[in-house]
């Protein structure tokens, strides 16, 4: 695709990096066809070559409306399209390229800016959200509906091992994860306690910044993003891995040393913390044959939903679905597994109307499976996917129940 950029970005860091991602695209549309929100729109700006088109426009100094704005903001940053593509088109990161200038440009109504301004400084702070989730529990009938589908039902943490290990990890607590479904990460430690690991937090390291970023609040989400590295850093040389439990988290973390690679006072840092973060699947992998012979689930059987972050953004598949079986779980896979499940992050409350067909269909989809309960691995999965036929939980919380 030629381009040419118009002054204001170009040859500035972000402009180069779109201009490569755009020199890529082939226009093919291969993507379209994977695209959750283009099948539920039919739409072609609202699909990925839409939007391709619409952010090359932008960044070529056309004309930048509302109407760009909403198309983008409809995209659920799934890269469902990212796996799709023939040509390796960096799409999601073009997206919060377009996007930034975007808003830079027309700015937001005044009630759109005020709900991502809650959002972001609500959600990114445990110490506001924990106890914003507890008085909601409370206060449930009273709550817009939006609200109380996100609300998940009340659960304990079961205890954390005190005993210290020859081996030891980062564990990144989250932001919102602690709150909602506290017993993931404690579940996380104690499988990983039976392997001999132990597992670090700390108190420093909070919300992984994706949240801040993808709100367009760029500056913002470094900042979170510097404050993680700022904590882990004493830990680097030591830890072996940084393990997250929750798949969004882990792609964000993941992207920290590109996101970084121009702060001459973080890159290289931003890179090791890069290196070293693993999905929790990707650190119990080695201890699958210990787990094969401490667990034999007999007719347990689960449908397992993998995350967007997770297939696509991390191209992890198969991993979680291998371990389980390896331990004796039927897992089962829903039809359009491939498919967004519509939560995204905030997305569900800024695209109510998108989002909820998403769900409906893969309720529908998971229900169909016959399984038992559902098993997935992100917090914003859960949390969209709970309330429906079958239970939903974080599939390490599975493997901790039967390892007991």
């Amino acid at each position: 695709m030629q381009t040419k950029l118009a002054d204001f970005i170009r040859a500035t860091p972000e402009g180069e990096e779109a201009e490569s991602i755009l020199r890529a695209c082939v226009h093919c549309g291969f993507c379209t066809a994977t695209c959750p929100t283009y099948q539920l729109l039919g739409d072609e700006r609202d699909g990925p070559r839409g939007r391709i088109y619409l952010i090359k426009q932008v960044l070529e100094g056309g004309e930048v409306t509302r109407a760009t704005q909403l198309h983008l903001d409809r995209c659920l940053s799934c890269r469902n399209c990212e796996s799709t593509c023939p040509s390796g088109v960096r799409y999601g990161r073009l997206l919060d390229i377009g996007r930034k200038v975007v808003e830079d440009k027309v700015g937001r109504p005044a009630a759109q800016q005020a709900l991502r301004t809650l959002l972001k400084e609500s959600l990114t702070r445990p110490w506001v959200f924990t106890p914003a989730v507890q008085a909601g529990r409370l206060l449930r009938p009273l709550l817009p509906r939006a609200l109380r589908a996100k609300l998940m039902p009340a659960a304990a943490a079961g205890p954390r091992p005190q005993r210290a290990q020859a081996r030891q990890m980062l564990l990144l607590e989250g932001c919102v994860q602690p709150g909602l479904a506290p017993n993931i990460n404690a579940a996380t430690a104690r499988v990983l306690d039976a392997c001999g690991v132990q597992l670090i937090s700390p108190a420093q390291a909070g919300c992984c910044g994706a949240l801040r970023y993808h709100l367009n609040d760029q500056a913002g989400g470094l900042d979170d993003m510097r404050r993680n590295i700022d904590a882990w850093t004493p830990y680097l040389d030591t830890v072996e891995a940084i393990v997250i439990t929750a798949s969004g988290c882990g792609l964000s973390v993941k992207e920290y040393g590109h996101l970084l690679a121009h702060d001459p006072a973080y890159a290289e840092r931003a890179a090791r913390v890069s290196a070293l973060a693993r999905d929790v699947v990707e650190v119990l992998a080695e201890f699958t044959p210990l787990f094969a012979q401490r667990v034999a689930a007999r007719g347990q059987r689960v449908a397992y939903h993998p995350p967007c972050t997770l297939q696509h953004g991390q191209q992890i598949r198969g991993a979680v679905e291998g371990l389980l079986r390896a331990v004796g779980v039927e897992v089962a896979l829903c039809a359009d597994s491939h498919l967004c499940c519509g939560s995204a992050g905030t997305y569900a409350l800024l695209q109510p109307q998108l989002s909820q067909q998403l769900r409906a269909r893969k309720l529908e989809n998971l229900a169909a499976t016959g399984a038992a309960e559902v098993v997935t691995a992100n917090i914003g999965c859960i949390s969209q996917l709970q309330g429906g036929a079958q239970p939903v939980r974080h599939w390490i919380e599975l493997l901790d129940e039967l390892l007991a």
